[in-house]
C-alpha cells in the first residue's frame, strides 16, 4: 500500500506544479494600445538598479508592466532588469506607479534595457547596447505607444577626462538617434545625474571627473528640445559609494516622473 500511497502524492504535488505553471504562464492582459503608454529605461547599472529588495517592492501596481527578457509583458515588480543576477531595486518601479497615478485611465509599460558597467559608446548608434534596446523596443511597441525614454548613465564615462568633457554632446547625438530610428519625434527624454556620493578619485588614486559629466548631464535640455535633467542632491548610496539605495531609487523614480509629466505638459524644454 506505501508505494500506491506514496504514487498518489506524487501524481496529486505533479498536477499542483502542472496548474501553477499554467497559472503562471498565463499572459497578462493588455489594454488598447492608445491606453498602454510605454517608457523605455536605458543606461547603467543605477538605472537597472541595484537596491535591496524590499517585500513592497515585490507587490505590482494593477497597472504597471514590465517587458521580460523573453519579449513578453508581466506584473511589473523588482527587479525590472536583468543585466546580472545582482539586479534589483531600480527607479523605474516607483517611476511607473507615479505615472499611472497621475493618469488613471492608462496602464504604463515599462521596457528595461539598461546594462551595469557600460560606457557610452556602446549606447550610441552603431553600439551593441543601442541596437539591443532599439529592437526591443520595436517588439514592445507593437503593444502600446511609446511616451518617454529614461536614462541614467555616466559613471563609466568618467574616469577619463575626454570623454566626460565630450558627455554632453555625444549624449545629445544619442537621442536624436534614438528618436528617429524609434520614429518618436521628439518624445520626452529625462536623464539623472550622477550620485553627489561618488568618490573624486578611485582605489588607485585616479581623478573621477563625475562632476563635469553631472556638468553635460545637467545642461541637456539647453542642447536637446523636450529633455530634462533630474538633480539627485541628497540621494545616498548603498554601502558601496557607486550605487543608489533603495529608498533612493524610490525617490529619483518620483523626480523623473515629476520631470516627465512636466515635458508632457509642454511646462518645460
Amino acid at each position: 500500500m506505501r508505494p500506491l500511497h506514496f504514487s498518489r502524492r506524487l501524481l496529486g504535488l505533479l498536477a499542483l506544479t502542472l496548474c501553477a505553471g499554467a497559472f503562471a504562464a498565463e499572459p497578462v492582459k493588455l489594454p488598447a494600445k492608445e491606453k498602454f503608454h510605454l517608457y523605455l529605461l536605458v543606461g547603467q547599472s543605477n538605472m537597472a538598479g541595484r537596491g535591496v529588495l524590499a517585500d513592497q517592492d515585490k507587490v505590482a501596481h494593477p497597472r504597471v508592466l514590465k517587458f521580460t527578457k523573453e519579449n513578453a509583458w508581466a506584473p511589473g515588480t523588482d527587479p525590472l532588469h536583468f543585466d546580472k543576477p545582482i539586479a534589483g531595486v531600480g527607479l523605474g518601479s516607483s517611476f511607473g506607479r507615479a505615472m499611472a497615478e497621475a493618469n488613471q485611465d492608462v496602464t504604463i509599460g515599462l521596457i528595461p534595457c539598461a546594462v551595469g558597467g557600460t560606457p557610452l559608446a556602446r549606447w550610441s548608434k552603431g553600439g551593441d547596447l543601442y541596437q539591443q534596446a532599439l529592437e526591443r523596443a520595436k517588439i514592445a511597441l507593437k503593444d502600446g505607444t511609446l511616451k518617454g525614454i529614461l536614462w541614467h548613465q555616466g559613471e563609466s564615462d568618467s574616469g577619463n577626462e575626454r570623454t566626460a568633457a565630450s558627455y554632453g554632446e555625444r549624449l545629445a547625438k544619442m537621442v536624436k538617434d534614438l528618436r528617429a530610428d524609434l520614429g518618436a519625434g521628439e518624445v520626452p527624454f529625462v536623464a539623472g545625474r550622477l550620485g553627489e556620493f561618488l568618490k573624486r578619485a578611485d582605489k588607485d588614486g585616479k581623478p573621477s571627473h563625475w562632476p563635469l559629466v553631472n556638468e553635460q548631464i545637467a545642461g541637456l535640455p539647453k542642447a536637446v528640445f523636450s529633455s530634462a535633467s533630474v538633480d539627485s542632491t541628497g540621494l545616498k548610496h548603498k554601502g558601496d559609494e557607486v550605487h543608489f539605495d533603495s529608498p533612493s531609487l524610490r525617490e529619483f523614480g518620483q523626480r523623473y516622473a515629476e520631470a516627465m509629466k512636466k515635458l508632457q505638459a509642454g511646462k518645460s524644454r
